[in-house]
């Protein structure tokens, strides 16, 4: 799980690294000097820049993290904690796969054939699910869960 995430954050800091220089290149660029004050391209592409200046610092700063976060066996009386996978039904046949990390809520790995989403503590569903262990029940967004794997 850890490898998969990893190896997802770091093609989309690639992507990301290609895009700034992309955009540091037209900020800078001689044909897009502004000749007036309504030329604002170079300061537009500047802007651009900065932002995925920033978000790749995000990353980088995700990718320490995940490389410190030590793999916890789970066992059946193991409360969920960053680093558990958590498989869990909803009430109408749902079934959810969640991985409890520590940044990057939102980033979606496909493991194995399975697509899991990573949540974070501060989340809902972080919330919900911390501290309980396999086989119990929650509710999210009035929906009735059964935790049915915890790794």
């Amino acid at each position: 799980m850890l490898d998969a995430i990893l190896e997802k954050l770091a093609a989309e800091a690639k992507t990301l690294a290609q895009a700034a220089m992309t955009a540091h290149q037209a900020a800078t660029h001689e044909d897009n000097k502004a000749r007036s004050k309504y030329e604002t391209l170079a300061l537009e592409a500047s802007y651009i820049a900065q932002g995925q200046a920033n978000r790749a610092a995000e990353l980088a700063a995700a990718v320490k993290l995940y490389e410190r976060l030590e793999p916890v066996p789970f066992l059946a009386e193991t409360p969920i904690a960053p680093g558990a996978l958590v498989t869990f039904d909803e009430t109408g046949g749902r079934t959810g796969r969640v991985f409890l990390g520590p940044d990057q809520g939102g980033l979606k790995v496909t493991v194995d054939g399975v697509e899991v989403v990573v949540i974070t503590e501060p989340s809902p569903l972080g919330q919900a699910l911390l501290g309980l262990t396999l086989d119990e029940e929650f509710v999210f967004r009035g929906k009735k869960c059964l935790i049915t794997a915890v790794e």
